[in-house]
């Protein structure tokens, strides 16, 4: 049996729309969106060498809302027949008779609507059967075992193969569909060295199972960073250079990405409120949002609400803040124009200049190297940062020992202005692709 390229049903989710939007019409709806979704899927997981869980999804929904001048309700149903999507409709409709009124509230703007549905590159059916996956994960797994007698431990190893169906649709004629699928596997090993144990893992995941790493490149690589662990110890307290290593470098991103969301400027709730046009990181950093990179990770033509995205989107130019990410409802609150980012920012890179990662740690000399970050002591609102760590410590640019229990702390935007470095060492994979990040310092609470 293929696990990723069995049937779903591309017509019964375009009659639903359909179905969904006139009911709405009919019960008075002044406008109307619907988003559906189908899915089917394995995943094999296996540990110590033995079969351990066989997971076989197929799943459908509807989500839907109706709007009535500028007050709202919304429902959602897994029942995929025109009865139960138009009971849906009907209950939303319900609920919008007592809801707020608020100007903000309706579709994206007509104008908007994407006219330019292309092929993005993501739909790779892939024919595994469970016993293909099940052998896969087996020589993943084996691969970290067999590395070294002190990986004693296996958390076990996981392969799986999914595909999936999205269409959205709404009354201002706007209807837009695709396939996408994912691929990949995953070893979490534990290794031991009398009392001490430590615990990592690795995985790879793809749209095009082509470009996945080897299975046992990914077991090996889990063994190797939980037998780097071994013989960790803490360092003192006090200021220190920090690198976020590219497995973690990411987050640091991430929390940018999330201080310049439309939801939390218009509460002015973020310490980017205001920024736009201001400098905002070191100004060799950019950051560039590719929502139709062709074959990558979050690539649409559209988001979640029709809006077409552009090929290439500036976010931080040379330092600066070029851009928010707003939906619809947000921009409207900020009387600005959506960003096309209804449903998240996609494709997200930011820019290196061109260092490998021990030229890096040579820069930095003595410092801390992030491999491993625990916890979140996040504020959006006064850019405090504190988060437990582990990674190693660094003299003279060469790693001298593994570090363990402490904590990291900051401040976003002073982190984000003191960016030294960012090397071009990205994993290439998520959503957002980052090499590892030199920062002049953080507070590092140790002994």
């Amino acid at each position: 049996m293929s696990v990723a390229s069995g049937d779903l049903d591309r017509q019964l989710l375009l009659d639903a729309a359909q179905a969904a939007l006139s009911k709405a019409t009919k019960l008075g709806a002044s406008q109307a969106e619907v988003s559906l979704s189908s899915s089917i899927g394995a995943s094999v997981g296996v540990r110590m060498g033995e079969l351990e869980t066989i997971e076989h999804n197929r799943d459908k929904s509807v989500s839907l809302s109706v709007y009535f001048g500028h007050k709202t309700g919304s429902a959602s149903t897994c029942d995929l027949s025109i009865s139960a999507v138009q009971e849906a409709v009907a209950a939303a409709c319900a609920i919008a008779s007592s809801t707020g009124h608020d100007e903000a509230l309706g579709l994206a703007d007509a104008e908007l609507m994407a006219n330019d549905v292309s092929d993005m590159g993501l739909d790779y059916q892939w024919d595994r059967s469970v016993d293909e996956m099940r052998e896969a994960a087996l020589v993943c797994e084996a691969a970290a075992i067999d590395l070294d007698q002190r990986i004693k431990n296996s958390e076990g190893a996981n392969y799986s193969s999914h595909r999936g169906l999205e269409v959205y649709a709404n009354s201002h004629g706007f209807c837009g569909d695709y396939y996408s699928t994912t691929h990949g596997y995953s070893a979490s090993v534990i290794a031991v060295d009398g009392d001490e144990m430590h615990r990592d893992y690795w995985y790879s995941s793809e749209r095009n199972p082509v470009n996945l790493e080897s299975l046992e490149s990914v077991g090996e690589m889990a063994a190797n960073r939980a037998l780097k662990k071994l013989g960790s110890r803490k360092i003192s307290t006090g200021e220190y250079p920090v690198i976020f290593d590219a497995s973690v470098s990411s987050s640091l991103i991430g929390h940018f990405l999330s201080a310049i969301r439309g939801g939390l400027l218009y509460k002015k709730a973020s310490f980017l409120s205001d920024k736009l046009g201001e400098k905002v990181f070191s100004e060799h950093v950019n950051i560039v949002e590719n929502p139709r990179l062709f074959g990558a990770l979050n690539s649409t033509c559209f988001d979640d609400e029709g809006v077409g995205t552009p090929e290439r989107r500036d976010i931080i130019k040379d330092g600066v803040l070029d851009g928010y990410i707003l939906g619809s409802y947000t921009a409207r609150k900020m009387s600005m124009q959506s960003t096309a980012n209804s449903g998240g920012v996609r494709n997200v890179r930011v820019s290196n200049g061109g260092k490998s990662s021990q030229q890096l740690l040579s820069e930095m000399g003595t410092g801390f190297l992030v491999t491993d970050l625990i916890g979140s002591g996040i504020s959006m609102l006064t850019a405090d940062y504190s988060r437990g760590a582990s990674g190693f410590w660094v003299e003279n640019g060469e790693i001298q020992f593994p570090v363990e229990e402490v904590t990291i702390a900051g401040k976003l935007n002073e982190m984000f202005h003191g960016i030294q470095e960012i090397a071009a060492d990205s994993l290439g994979r998520g959503n957002t692709h980052c090499g590892s990040i030199l920062l002049d310092k953080l507070t590092i609470a140790g002994d």
